[in-house]
């Protein structure tokens, strides 16, 4: 079977690959997602959970930042300049796994008051949520897409009886 460069990646040097590039990212972001709900739900504003928040936000942000120029520079570049993409489906894959770093570094940024200082803490909440809610939509979109198989595109021109 034929597959996208994003389910190749996670698939090869197992289980390496996996965990570098989908687990740590997922979970930090599920580990975001659940604090962030206790966070505004409480209104807490120091302790246990808001650090633990705090120090995954950075942590993700970061490290995310690193697979973005990692895989760039050694996938999506050559990838470009060869036309190796397999369709179109493996291109939106790819970048909406990678459109993550547009909502993982801002939150590394906001947590360490690199960003947003005018802010109110209400204020910051809510860009935090929204930060954390966008890469969960972007790293979905990446999973659904990074999971067809671009054979199936490809020979959907080919379909006559669907004409």
């Amino acid at each position: 079977m034929n597959m996208t460069h994003y389910m190749s990646l996670l698939a090869s040097n197992q289980p390496w690959n996996l965990l570098i590039f989908m687990a740590i990212p997922v979970i930090c972001a599920e580990t975001l997602t659940i604090s962030e709900f206790f966070i505004i739900f409480n209104r807490i504003k120091s302790g246990g959970i808001r650090t633990l928040n705090k120090v995954v936000s950075i942590f993700d942000g970061f490290y995310f930042t690193g697979i973005f120029i990692y895989l760039f520079t050694t996938a999506v570049i050559p990838l470009t300049k060869t036309g190796g993409w397999h369709t179109w489906v493996d291109v939106v894959a790819v970048g909406f796994y990678l459109s993550g770093v547009i909502f993982l570094l801002p939150l590394a940024l906001l947590e360490l008051g690199l960003i947003f200082k005018n802010k109110t803490d209400d204020e910051k909440m809510k860009i935090h949520f929204i930060l954390v809610g966008g890469f969960l939509v972007v790293a979905h979109i990446a999973m659904i897409f990074g999971m067809v198989n671009p054979e199936i595109i490809s020979s959907m021109g080919t379909m006559d009886s669907m004409k």
